[in-house]
């Protein structure tokens, strides 16, 4: 790649824009290489089976002897994700991250019997020196403990990414260190990659502490039962649920397997206090329902979620009582509107009481920054050019608006889409060049071996079904044995089509003899098979099932 040479500093994204998860965010002067997060995106419905998509890392690969180290910002899945993916494909010399996410990491690569030793713990003293680049923290806030942003010096200027972010005075943990944000802007910051996630939100967002006295209000005025579902990763919304039921004499029975790992890692890292707090489901059937809160995955409406069978019924361990409250301690995050209306409406028919974040305004807040905080971030730190990440394109192009607003010039803003290249010379920014990206789709333990083409196929299966045609041909004569046989999943209801198979055992039939001949070709007979039954499907039903033609090649003795 010609444009990359020893003199320019070179940035760019794998994943992050454009999207909202996937981060990864490289910087690399001369022979050397640094790398920002590593996360995942869970896929949307249409990606049939497909179990997480991550960053395409061609480029690390071919580029690894000058990867120097992996920094990680903070510990949520759309940041730490990808590591065990990564591992597994490009040698990683070390991996710095924050205290709780290192505990993350570590339970991560264990459930995937991944053996990493170098994963080094850093806080905001911590500085990382290298020949050419040298690497420094400073502390924010997010809805996990550890969160932090980076600083990056190098020859030709020096970058901030921020990581996740928000401005909260009145925060459940460490506040953030403006001081030092203030003092790296001093310093001069050539570019600045910002947390853009909220972009389109005015105002600033709500404080924690805020969730923290609605939830007590909650846990005062009920008696029954309190069930409570939250994202698993919000350690600090767990935090306070804890320390709320604390208070109110109240023990916690936790479901979901996450919620129970997140549970665990911020018990052993100190985070989460009151150990003896958490009982098990059947120390809870001996306490009246005023002295227990359920903690539990499911507050997006997913189908296998603690919280969706309990609303279905299915649950083994827990059944709704009439006095029970729920709460939903989060935001629906897009697309998953139905899935939690549904949730919402099966508690409700249960005859339970729900709290939604609709109902009561103050029992969720986010973790990211809306506008005004962004603005902040940006006057704080003063770049010469800006560059918003981790966000849609109406996000970033919002922010950049925003950096505009806060005097940075427009020609100096920069919405990149993943694999555009900005070159820094000298405290001056450029773009061009691209390299390889996109989307990689993990499937079980096979990654990158699900494409296109798969999911296409399992979208049609899922649509139309498939047709299944077997035939047993003698090659030695050239003869057609016995009938063909049809079988179909997902297309028709056979004792409802009779007619219609018996069509397309006629159909397969006349396609098979015609293309016998002296020098039998199996690709022809099949490629026969597929066009003729397509065209006769789709004129009677409308529908494209996936033809799958079955020769057996039978030899009479």
């Amino acid at each position: 790649m010609k444009f990359f040479n020893n003199e320019d500093t070179k940035i760019f994204a794998l994943g992050g824009l454009g999207e909202v998860g996937k981060n990864m965010y490289c910087v690399m002067h001369n022979n050397e290489l640094i790398i920002t997060d590593a996360g995942v995106i869970f896929p949307e419905g249409d990606l049939m089976g497909v179990d997480y998509v991550i960053p395409d890392f061609t480029f690390l690969k071919k580029n690894e002897n000058k990867i120097k180290a992996l920094f990680i910002t903070h510990g949520h899945e759309d940041h730490i994700g990808g590591i065990p993916f990564l591992l597994q494909s490009v040698n990683i010399p070390v991996i710095y991250a924050p205290n709780q996410a290192v505990g993350l990491i570590r339970k991560k690569l264990e459930d995937r019997n991944i053996n990493y030793k170098n994963l080094v713990v850093y806080d905001e003293t911590t500085k990382v020196k290298y020949k050419y680049i040298e690497v420094e923290f400073f502390r924010t806030t997010h809805s996990i403990p550890d969160s932090h942003g980076i600083c990056i010096t190098t020859p030709n200027g020096t970058i901030v990414t921020t990581g996740d972010f928000k401005f909260d005075l009145t925060p459940i943990g460490p506040m953030a260190n403006i001081h030092k944000m203030a003092s790296l802007g001093k310093r001069g910051v050539t570019l600045l990659m910002s947390d853009s996630t909220n972009a389109l939100n005015e105002g600033m967002s709500a404080s924690e502490s805020k969730v923290d006295n609605a939830l007590s209000e909650i846990f005062k005025r009920e008696t029954g039962r309190i069930i409570i579902a939250t994202f698993s990763s919000n350690i600090y919304r767990l935090k306070h649920i804890v320390d709320t039921c604390k208070r109110n004499d109240r023990k916690i029975v936790t479901f979901g397997r996450s919620m129970e790992n997140n549970i665990e890692i911020s018990i052993e890292g100190g985070y989460i206090k009151h150990k003896d707090i958490f009982i098990s489901p059947e120390e809870a059937n001996h306490l009246p329902p005023s002295k227990i809160c359920i903690l539990c995955t499911g507050s997006q409406g997913e189908p296998l979620a603690a919280l969706t069978r309990i609303a279905n019924g299915s649950h083994k361990q827990i059944r709704l009582q009439p006095d029970d409250v729920v709460i939903f301690s989060s935001s629906t995050i897009p697309g998953n509107g139905l899935s939690v209306s549904r949730t919402i409406n099966k508690l409700y028919l249960k005859g339970v009481r729900v709290y939604t974040n609709t109902s009561l305004s103050d029992i969720h807040t986010s973790g990211h920054g809306s506008q005004e905080e962004l603005k902040l971030m940006i006057r704080l730190m003063k770049p010469k050019y800006f560059m918003p990440f981790h966000g849609e394109y109406r996000m970033l192009k919002a922010h950049a608006d925003l950096a505009v607003l806060c005097d940075v010039p427009k020609e100096n803003t920069f919405v990149l889409g993943n694999g555009e290249v900005l070159s820094m010379y000298k405290g001056n920014i450029t773009k061009g060049g691209l390299i390889p990206s996109g989307d990689v789709y993990v499937d079980g333990n096979r990654i990158g071996e699900v494409g296109a083409a798969v999911i296409k196929d399992r979208k049609i299966m899922a649509n139309d079904g498939i047709i299944v045609v077997i035939a047993n041909i003698d090659v030695s004569n050239g003869k057609l044995l016995g009938k063909v046989n049809i079988t179909t999943r997902g297309f028709v209801l056979v004792n409802e089509n009779e007619e219609l198979l018996r069509n397309l055992e006629t159909i397969s039939k006349k396609a098979i003899l015609s293309k016998l001949n002296d020098k039998i070709n199996y690709a022809d007979i099949k490629n026969e098979i597929t066009n003729t039954i397509t065209a006769y499907t789709y004129e009677k039903t409308g529908r494209k099932p996936i033809i799958l033609p079955v020769i057996m090649d039978i030899k009479k003795p």
